[in-house]
């Protein structure tokens, strides 16, 4: 617990303002058990590891296993409208607007969400193009 505090102080003094308010946040909790519980089939309560992952398993071959069709390739999806709606502009804004700004590792990609920030106007149009020509040509990019 000293150590905590003096972590706390150490933050304090060098601003640290991130680390200070988490460093607080995480001490105001304390200690909280993580508790798993899912409701079964039946719609009782489960807490054994075994029959919680027993019972997301049957969930999700009940949700992706295709019945009746001995190939998924053999089935086809009709649909009027596309399954994925063209993004807006604007919604790339919007999205690339909550990025946050100091965040210490880049994605996959390698690029730090302060370069994207930094350089708004022009990096925003050239990430709308991206998106658009994924979800048009249906396939991601070799880099």
């Amino acid at each position: 617990m000293k150590a905590k505090i003096k972590e706390l102080e150490a933050n304090n003094k060098i601003n640290n303002i991130r680390d200070l308010n988490r460093g607080i946040n995480d001490f105001k909790k304390g200690y909280q058990p993580r508790i798993n519980i899912v409701k079964d089939e039946k719609g009782d309560l489960v807490r054994d590891p075994h029959s919680i992952l027993a019972g997301w398993r049957n969930h999700f071959s009940h949700l992706f296993n295709v019945h009746g069709v001995s190939d998924v390739r053999q089935t086809e999806i009709h649909t009027e409208e596309p399954l994925v709606p063209e993004p807006s502009a604007f919604e790339v804004e919007m999205v690339t607007g909550k990025l946050k700004r100091h965040n210490i590792s880049p994605g996959v990609d390698k690029i730090p969400s302060e370069l994207i920030t930094a350089g708004r106007r022009e990096i925003l149009s050239e990430i709308y193009k991206l998106i658009t020509s994924i979800r048009n040509k249906e396939e991601f990019p070799e880099e």
